[in-house]
């Protein structure tokens, strides 16, 4: 009875998993393709924080099918072992793009806090900046080149193992268990333990508190631009700010989320790396189930708060 409860128990977990992989990638798929539909054929200044969510949508779709794809594959029973040097790639990969999934979140909330600070702007400049500016794609770009550097040690102290490998070390931005037979091979317990601790504090810890900041600085602009909003003359500001408004609710939103889904991540993880207890195995599988939560649900957000993606869903179903 034992193990039958827990292979159904098992088999849900599953089929909730492989729905949260399809729906992660069809919602980002259609964020991508709607909002860089829109960005093309109207090149303003206004589009910038789209390209932001395009960046981010994108470095989404590229996690689920790099990796959560994988891990259902894994979850049907198709074991595949893959040699040594095919395991490093995908090791550098994983990290490469969850590290990004990490910062271009980050940097969406750090842009609309800019722009919600912006308070009187001025009627040329709106109308004078056009296109994408060099320096929000190459800010974007670096975020993709600092990352790729990062992952090089996921290439070098990675290798393949067997049907009978068991993992000894978890990192959020790889995997949470062996997949495809790829594990890590730091030289000792030391230095691995030494590279986790570096990814907790860079590539997990921080970013969850620098979100943190910029949330609770939007929260605080939002709440001056309220008081001041009244004594604000110029019309294009006064309409500008119940816009910041609304965007706000929708990046607020999505960094909360984001926030929720890694911290229970960082949490569950590095209570296997430190505190080998008995609800290691189960916290695992939180981690694991809190890595796509996001994915999957951050399309959904945008469909509710962003107008042009809401408006073309509504008329392709109407």
């Amino acid at each position: 009875m034992g193990t039958g409860l827990q292979t159904a128990v098992s088999s849900l977990q599953t089929a909730f998993y492989m729905f949260l992989v399809v729906l992660g990638i069809l919602g980002n798929t259609t964020v991508i393709v709607i909002i860089g539909k829109s960005v093309i054929m109207d090149r303003s200044a206004a589009h910038n924080s789209n390209i932001i969510i395009i960046n981010m949508a994108v470095s989404n779709l590229m996690v689920s099918v790099m990796r959560n794809v994988l891990l259902v594959m894994s979850d049907l029973g198709i074991q595949l072992f893959l040699s040594k040097e095919r395991c490093q790639f995908l090791m550098g990969v994983w990290v490469w793009l969850r590290s990004v999934n990490v910062w271009s979140t980050f940097y969406l909330s750090v842009f609309h806090l800019q722009t919600l600070r912006r308070v009187a702007p001025s009627v040329g400049n709106l109308r004078a900046s056009r296109g994408a500016p060099k320096t929000l794609l190459l800010s974007l770009l670096s975020i993709w080149l600092l990352n790729l550097l990062y992952s090089i040690p996921a290439h070098i102290f990675s290798t393949n193992g067997n049907a009978n490998s068991t993992e000894t070390l978890m990192l959020i931005s790889s995997t949470t268990r062996p997949l495809l037979g790829c594990v890590w091979n730091f030289p000792s317990s030391y230095s691995g333990l030494a590279y986790a601790t570096t990814s907790m504090v860079i590539h997990e810890t921080l970013p969850i508190v620098l979100m943190t900041v910029t949330n609770l600085s939007s929260l605080y602009t939002l709440y001056t631009h309220g008081r001041t909003r009244s004594s604000v003359q110029d019309a294009p500001v006064v309409k500008r700010v119940p816009a910041e408004r609304r965007a706000a609710k929708v990046i607020l939103i999505l960094v909360l989320l984001f926030i929720v889904c890694w911290g229970t991540s960082v949490i569950s993880v590095n209570y296997f790396n430190y505190n080998r207890g008995t609800s290691s195995e189960f916290l695992l599988v939180i981690a694991r189930f809190a890595n796509i939560i996001f994915i999957a649900l951050s399309p959904a957000v945008l469909a509710v708060g962003h107008r042009g993606l809401r408006s073309c869903i509504k008329s392709s179903l109407t």
